[in-house]
């Protein structure tokens, strides 16, 4: 407490957001953890080895999309806004890039089931989507500063 501020309330925990970030990337790599197992399993039935390669490969694009973005703000939740900002969109653009020579690559071969990876690369981005919003949501950070 200050005179300025004598309950305390402006000031944020400083791991504030650092916890709400390890709680989204903790989240979010057990659900794609579950995604895998699940995947695998229906790949297998859906297609044999081929489906087990397509489900492996969408688990493992979806942590690649999900897992950096939060795991660049948990690293930089110290950070000044602007920083945060660069990080964040330097690894947005930098995944697109992987992601688009990923699949311009993938586009040819046939190892691997095209659908099965599909479905389980948009459900592992959806839920990922899904749970970082939980945890934001859960999260005790004050959205005002109230001075």
């Amino acid at each position: 407490m200050t005179p300025d501020d004598p309950q305390g309330a402006s000031r944020i925990s400083p791991n504030a957001a650092r916890s709400l970030f390890r709680t989204a990337l903790r989240d979010v790599l057990v659900f794609l953890a579950v995604l895998a197992v699940a995947g695998v399993v229906v790949g297998a039935v859906v297609d044999g080895l081929a489906g087990v390669w397509g489900a492996l490969m969408g688990v493992g694009v979806a942590v690649i999309f999900s897992g950096t973005t939060v795991w660049s703000m948990w690293r930089t939740a110290d950070s000044s806004p602007q920083a945060l900002i660069a990080v964040v969109a330097g690894s947005w653009l930098a995944k697109m890039i992987v992601l688009f020579v990923l699949l311009l690559v993938l586009q040819s071969m046939d190892f691997y089931n095209k659908p099965v990876f599909g479905v389980v690369l948009i459900v592992g981005v959806l839920g990922s989507v899904v749970l970082d919003t939980l945890a934001v949501r859960r999260a005790r950070i004050p959205y005002v500063d109230p001075r």
